[in-house]
Order: C-alpha cells, then sequence, then structure tokens
C-alpha cells in the first residue's frame, strides 16, 4: 500500500474512532445524557465569564438559530444558565451551571488523558514532527472549503 492510501485510510479511521470514542467515554454515569455536539458547545462555553450567545456561536461557526436549539437543550438538562444582559437586555448571555463546569472538566480530562497517551511512546522530535503535521492537516481543513473537496 502506497503512503496516500495508508494515510487515508488512518485518517479516516482515525477521526471516525475519535467520535465514537470521545462519544463513550463522555456518556457515563452523571453525563449519561451529553452528546458530543452538548459537549462542543459547553466547552465553547467554557469556564470563564458568561458569553453572548453571538460570540459561542462565531466560536462553534454555526449560527446563533442553531446555537439557540442546542442551548435550549442543554439548560433543559441543567448544563447552562441563560439570562438577558442587564446593559443591553437584547442580549442574551449563556454560561455553565455547575453541572456544566462538571461535565467541562471531565470532557477536558478525557483529552489530557488522550493526549498523554498519544505523546508518551514519542520522543521529543517526534512529538514535533506530529505536531507540526497536525498544524498543516488542520490548516488544510479551515482552508478548504468542504465543496470544493468532491
Amino acid at each position: 500500500m502506497d503512503i496516500s492510501s495508508t494515510l487515508n485510510e488512518l485518517l479516516v479511521r482515525l477521526f471516525r474512532n475519535i467520535n465514537v470514542i470521545e462519544e463513550r467515554a463522555l456518556r457515563t454515569g452523571e453525563y449519561s445524557d451529553v452528546t458530543a455536539n452538548d459537549m462542543h458547545v459547553i466547552e465553547a462555553i467554557g469556564m470563564d465569564e458568561a458569553k453572548n450567545m453571538t460570540s459561542v456561536a462565531h466560536a462553534l461557526e454555526v449560527t446563533t438559530g442553531t446555537l439557540t436549539i442546542a442551548v435550549n437543550s442543554l439548560v433543559r438538562k441543567g448544563y447552562v444558565d441563560r439570562v438577558r444582559s442587564e446593559e443591553d437586555r437584547r442580549v442574551v448571555l449563556v454560561s455553565l451551571s455547575e453541572k456544566g463546569r462538571r461535565a467541562y472538566l471531565h470532557h477536558r480530562s478525557f483529552h489530557e488523558r488522550m493526549i498523554d497517551a498519544v505523546i508518551e511512546e514519542l520522543t521529543g522530535e517526534e512529538q514535533q514532527i506530529l505536531g507540526r503535521a497536525l498544524t498543516k492537516l488542520n490548516r488544510f481543513f479551515r482552508s478548504t472549503d468542504s465543496r470544493t473537496m468532491s
């Protein structure tokens, strides 16, 4: 098998496995009602002060309407708090509830374990090479419009 075919197979498998494994790791115990999509929203809201919906939607690269649907679900599940801004009542602010903060930390712990497992068997040089390769791959995905991939 040539390197292009090998890389294609590895990347396809890797993306699929990460999605499946991350979903399983998230949906444990207290967090059995959290989807990977929910977790991305929780992650974008973050642990800091409340954020407006527009900035969270921008970070996720979705419309405010799409984010509203996700936030409504997370509010019902008890992961997110939503309030109107005191300065401008048109602005909706979202923040993580205590349950949402625990889910955020749970997810961050999964990512830390994943990264530790990846780098523990690599030399320093291999870690640097992997970092550069993944940066280039990420740059490709960020600069390529999905419609041009067909």
